[in-house]
């Protein structure tokens, strides 16, 4: 297992650099960039800017350069901590991300916190009361959850609030304490306010993730080594909880890979509608008015944390899972 890791590890370096050439290049492929889209904006307000003013702009951005010279420095810069300097912001690309990724680690993982806690009791009580009448009421609450557009459900659960108290539930803390220091003032503030977006995020997981493990479930109880064991008279809970599930829990664990950047990219368009001040709207405007360093550095950290969290679910699928050996 050791020389399996190491392998991987070594394997990350050409993929991440890849990853970096690709994001890189497919920022710039639209027509124009960051500065030609602002020039545009520029002109509709009635202020359109001179050759001289475009080329002193395209110089100060570092756009008069060729793409692959902006990319080595954009590299460079990458291994000294130096992720660049926004266009959008004019500011350090490190200090914008550092300043909401906390907000959107914090959202992610009350979110998955919450999905894996409802979800994996309803999940195994539905497969071992299969067509009971909960396990009907808990399918139909699946499919419902499914369904319905996170961001429609942000929209319903603001009104319906709102129709309630009177107030709305927008943003991530009360006026009083939103340009405030970090205190445990500020933190218990934050702590009313969070469980909104977490439940919104979290619904589509929970259904999903209840569907997912009643199905994996349902096949391995049908299996001939469960069989054996209830014939053996081995106890109904432990039968359950020390085989059948360990295998059931496989395709939820081989997803952690595709969880870690999900917790940094956050929901964007629940984001927005909620007017919460997380990664995912500044990915999203990065990625419109082409801000290549932002952009880029934001696919690079998804990129890492894929590759990372793809390697952490292959351990724990070799450790739940005493028939996976990778070598």
């Amino acid at each position: 297992m050791l020389g399996y890791i190491v392998r991987r590890v070594l394997y990350m370096i050409p993929v991440m650099f890849a990853v970096s050439i690709l994001s890189f290049a497919i920022i710039q492929a639209p027509p124009g960039d960051y500065l030609t889209t602002r020039i545009a904006q520029l002109q509709l307000e009635g202020t359109p800017a001179s050759e001289d003013q475009i080329l002193a702009l395209r110089k100060r951005y570092g756009l008069d350069e060729p793409m692959h010279v902006q990319y080595v420095k954009w590299m460079s810069g990458m291994f000294k901590g130096d992720l660049g300097k926004s266009f959008i912001h004019n500011r350090p690309v490190t200090e914008l991300i550092g300043e909401r990724i906390m907000l959107t680690m914090a959202i992610s993982i009350a979110s998955i916190l919450l999905a894996y806690v409802i979800a994996i009791p309803i999940g195994i009580y539905s497969a071992t009361h299969q067509y009971s009448p909960a396990d009907y009421f808990f399918t139909l609450l699946g499919f419902i959850g499914i369904s319905i557009p996170s961001f429609f459900l942000a929209l319903v659960l603001m009104f319906a609030w709102y129709r309630w108290t009177g107030e709305m539930v927008t943003g991530l803390f009360s006026p009083e304490y939103a340009a405030k220091p970090w205190s445990l003032g500020k933190v218990g503030d934050l702590l009313k306010h969070i469980w909104l977006p977490a439940l919104i995020v979290g619904v589509a997981g929970t259904a999903g993730t209840i569907r997912v493990l009643r199905a994996c479930l349902l096949d391995e109880l049908q299996k001939q080594y469960v069989i054996t064991a209830r014939a053996k008279g081995l106890g109904e809970r432990w039968l359950i909880f020390k085989y059948p599930v360990r295998i059931a829990i496989n395709p939820m664990i081989s997803t952690i890979g595709w969880m870690l950047p999900s917790i940094v990219s956050g929901a964007a368009i629940v984001s927005i509608v909620l007017n919460l001040p997380t990664t995912g709207p500044m990915l999203l405007d990065a990625l419109m008015m082409q801000d290549m360093y932002l952009a880029g550095s934001f696919i690079m950290i998804l990129c890492v944390l894929t590759v990372i969290g793809t390697l952490i679910s292959d351990i724990l699928l070799a450790w739940s899972d005493p028939r996976i050996r990778y070598e």
